[in-house]
C-alpha cells in the first residue's frame, strides 16, 4: 500500500529498479540485486499479512543493501529516510564505523 492509499501488487521488479538506482557506478550486479529483491520478498511474505505499506518494504530493503554495499546503502537510504543535512550522513557513516569495527573485533576473537 502506497502512501496514497492505492494498492499495488508486490513487484520484484520495482524494488530491483529503485535499488538500482542506487547502485549506479557500483560493483553491484543484477544477479545481486535479484537476491536482494527475493530477500525481501520472502521478509515481506514471512510476516504474514496481506497488505505491506510501501515504507515497510524500504525498511526491509534496508539491511539488505547495507550487506550488499555500503556506499550504495547511504545512497537509498538518503532518499529513503529524506537526509536533511551533513550531520545525518555524518550519523549514518558512524553507525557503519561502528559496526565495521564491532565486527572486525568479533573476528579477531574468534
Amino acid at each position: 500500500m502506497k502512501r496514497s492509499g492505492v494498492v499495488e501488487p508486490f513487484s520484484r521488479d520495482k524494488i530491483i529498479a529503485g535499488v538500482r538506482k542506487a547502485c549506479q557506478g557500483r560493483p553491484v550486479s543484477d544477479d545481486d540485486l535479484a537476491k536482494l529483491a527475493q530477500k525481501v520478498e520472502e521478509s515481506i511474505r514471512e510476516q504474514g499479512t496481506a497488505e505491506i505499506d510501501a515504507t515497510d518494504i524500504g525498511v526491509e530493503i534496508l539491511q539488505p543493501l547495507r550487506e550488499l554495499d555500503e556506499i550504495a546503502f547511504l545512497r537509498f537510504a538518503s532518499v529513503y529516510q529524506a537526509f536533511d543535512s551533513l550531520d545525518d550522513f555524518d550519523r549514518a557513516i558512524q553507525e557503519l564505523r561502528t559496526d565495521q569495527h564491532s565486527n572486525r573485533v568479533s573476528l579477531d576473537e574468534a
